[in-house]
This record gives structure tokens, C-alpha cells and sequence, in this order.
């Protein structure tokens, strides 16, 4: 027989126990509609004002190294990775031919110096030539005007007075001669000195270009900063405009952000920019802002630019440039970026009080080095130094004025 087991009568039955599941599920909704809530608070308060993407990349100058004149490489003074000075030398041709045609200048300088003093001692000369014919002219006019009072009186025949007028006139004749000599002399130094002539001149120009390319059998660093891209070697025949190598400035880096056009919307020139590179993780912020929005899309100067008003034409969601430079150097020292790096940029909208594009042009060169301003500083000295030397130090003649 099977036995039933009934409660007893008056007793409690207590209820099933509440699935946890259920209670899981509601705090799961719950928590997804504080986030969503949290998300669009977050979104129209603060996330909207903020434009960022991944798309940006370091960018730099690079300064490439490259002969002015045509030589063999004797010597590099640096290599990639190097840290390289303002000035320094990084490599150097072999000068004979340099200094060959240096000399020959010099010797043509000096030749010219010499030559265009014998100019002004010609100049003198003639004068002196003509204050000798001069002379000799009023000594012949004299002598037939006495004869002439003479030949009236019948004291002398006129056949010596016909001698005395041919005196004066072949005495005339030699005065304009010399008087066109000395003019023709006068002409050539007039209103110079030696240093100012102008055959000095052309001589010394010849002697500034064979000493610049003197000088530049040295190549030195433009700027201060790392070597990259070394091709030269030592031994090498090199031609003008040849790259041999380059020098990256990396305290001058920025960064060149593809940003999608519909971004740009709200975005300023000088709104400020937090950058991150790949290479140091999120935890290194970079403090930069915003130096110029791109006139152009990347496509619209592209080696093939699209043609968009043909009939396969496919809309595409284009990208524009912008340059974002770093506003604290410090950063860039402490931890620097290379060319070429990955980096996130992220741009704040709250301040749109800026330009959208430059309004004035720029006030000072971008980018500058004074580092070839001074080479003809020496080739000055050398050619007032033929000039001295070759000149009459004794009558001063390279500050001599032509005789007027």
C-alpha cells in the first residue's frame, strides 16, 4: 500500500524560493540604462566638443646634404644616429682642384691690380704730356708773333715767318694729341680707385666663386639635429645636388592628422590638442594645438586626383590635413618622436573662437639657418689683402683718386 504524506491540518506551506536569475536580469537592464543615461549626459555635456583620430602620423623637416660642387669623398664625419651640431663637419671632398683655382684667382687678382695701376700712371703721364705740349705752344706762339712784328718791319723774310707758323701749328697739333691721349687714359680710371675699378672687380668675383667652392669641399651640418638616410661613401665621386645624407631636427617635429571632412565642422586654428603615440602607450599625453587646417583634401593632390565629375562617379568620405604642432618642447626631450611614428590625436571643440584658415601671411622664415651667411666673410679679407699687396702702399694707390 502506498502511503500519501499530507500536512497537517492548520500548517503553513512556505512559499517556492525567487529565481536569482530573474533579480540578475533586472540589475543588468538597469545598469545598461544608467550607462546609456550616463553615455548622453556625458555626450551633450562634454563628449561632443571633442574630435579625434587614429590616422596621424609624425612628420618633420629633413635636410638633406647634398655638394654644391662635383669631388671625391675623403672623409664622413658622421653616420645614422648620429647627434650632429650646427657647424659640424659631416663630409668632406677632396680640395685639390678647389685650391688650384683658389690660386690662379688670386694670381689673376693680383695681376689685375698691378695692371690697373699702370692705368693710373698713364693718366698721369699724359698729363704731364700735356702740360709739356702746352708749354711748347705758348713758347711757338710767342716766337711767330714776334716774327710776325718783325716780318712787317722787313727785318726777317717770310719764309721765316712761314717756319715760325708751322712751329705753332705742329706744336697745336702735338697739344690736341696729347690732350686726346690724356682723355682717353682718363676715361678708364675716372671716378674710381683701385679697389673700386672695375676690372678689380670682375677679378675679385672670380676669386669669391673659387673660394666658395673651396669652402664648400666642407660639408657641415645646417642645423643641430640626428643623421639618417647615409648613402655616401668614402671615395665616392659625387655631382652637385647628389643626397648624401640627412639631418632630422626631431625638437622640431609636428604631426599631420587625417581627420574625416565631416569633423572638421567645429574645428579652429589654435584649439588645443592631446596627442599619444603608439610607441609610449596612452599614459604619455602630448600637449600641442592646432597650427593650420588643410586647403585640400589628400586625394585632390594626389599623383591621380579623382575625377568626379565623370559618370562612375562614387561618393567617398574624404579626409583633410591638419597640422598639429607641440606647444611643449620639454615633452619632445624627455621622450622623443621619430619620423613616420603612430600617434592619437584628440581635439578639443570648446574654443571656437579661432580661424578657419591663416589670415595673415607669415612674418619671419618658417625655417632658417645663418650657417652659410659668413663664408664670403673670409674671402673678403683675402682679396683686400691681394688689393694691399699688390697696390703702391708707398703713394696709397688703392686709395689713390684719378687725376681729373
Amino acid at each position: 500500500m502506498s502511503q500519501e504524506t499530507t500536512a497537517p491540518a492548520g500548517a503553513v506551506v512556505a512559499p517556492p524560493p525567487k529565481s536569482r536569475r530573474g533579480f540578475f536580469l533586472k540589475l543588468l537592464v538597469l545598469v545598461i540604462v544608467l550607462a546609456i543615461i550616463g553615455w548622453v549626459i556625458w555626450y551633450f555635456v562634454d563628449g561632443r566638443w571633442y574630435e579625434d583620430t587614429d590616422d596621424a602620423y609624425v612628420n618633420g623637416n629633413v635636410v638633406q646634404i647634398t655638394p654644391q660642387i662635383a669631388g671625391t669623398v675623403t672623409s664622413i664625419g658622421a653616420d645614422d644616429g648620429d647627434l650632429v651640431h650646427q657647424g659640424d663637419v659631416l663630409v668632406k671632398l677632396d680640395p685639390s682642384d678647389a685650391e688650384v683655382n683658389l690660386e690662379s684667382a688670386r694670381a689673376n687678382l693680383a695681376n689685375t691690380v698691378r695692371r690697373v695701376r699702370g692705368l693710373y700712371n698713364n693718366v698721369t703721364s699724359a698729363q704731364a704730356d700735356v702740360a709739356v705740349r702746352q708749354t711748347a705752344v705758348d713758347r711757338a706762339r710767342q716766337d711767330y708773333n714776334r716774327r710776325r712784328d718783325l716780318a712787317k718791319s722787313g727785318a726777317i723774310s717770310a719764309e721765316e715767318l712761314s717756319h715760325a707758323a708751322d712751329t705753332l701749328t705742329s706744336a697745336e697739333s702735338s697739344l690736341a694729341s696729347a690732350r686726346q691721349s690724356y682723355s682717353s687714359n682718363k676715361v678708364l680710371v675716372d671716378d674710381t680707385v683701385v679697389s673700386s675699378h672695375p676690372d678689380v672687380r670682375a677679378a675679385a668675383a672670380k676669386l669669391r666663386s673659387a673660394y666658395l667652392d673651396f669652402v664648400r669641399s666642407t660639408l657641415v651640418a645646417p642645423v643641430d639635429g640626428y643623421v639618417a638616410k647615409r648613402s655616401v661613401q668614402v671615395g665616392q665621386r659625387v655631382q652637385p645636388g647628389a643626397a648624401l645624407m640627412a639631418v632630422v631636427p626631431l625638437h622640431e617635429v609636428w604631426i599631420d592628422a587625417n581627420f574625416k571632412e565631416t569633423q572638421l565642422t567645429k574645428m579652429r586654428i589654435g584649439q588645443p590638442v592631446d596627442v599619444t603615440a603608439d610607441v609610449y602607450g596612452g599614459d604619455t599625453v602630448y600637449k600641442a594645438k592646432i597650427r593650420s587646417l588643410g586647403v585640400g583634401s589628400g586625394s585632390a593632390f594626389s599623383i591621380l586626383p579623382a575625377q568626379n565629375a565623370t559618370g562612375n562617379w562614387i561618393k567617398i568620405v574624404q579626409r583633410v590635413p591638419v597640422r598639429v604642432v607641440f606647444t611643449e618642447p620639454k615633452q619632445l626631450e624627455d621622450k622623443p618622436l621619430r619620423l613616420g611614428l603612430s600617434t592619437k590625436v584628440t581635439v578639443s571643440l570648446h574654443d571656437q573662437s579661432g580661424a578657419l584658415l591663416a589670415k595673415q601671411s607669415p612674418t619671419k622664415p618658417e625655417f632658417s639657418t645663418p650657417i652659410y651667411d659668413k663664408q664670403l666673410a673670409d674671402a673678403d679679407k683675402d682679396i683686400a689683402r691681394v688689393i694691399h699687396e699688390n697696390a703702391s702702399a708707398g703713394e696709397g694707390a688703392e686709395q689713390q683718386q684719378a687725376p681729373r
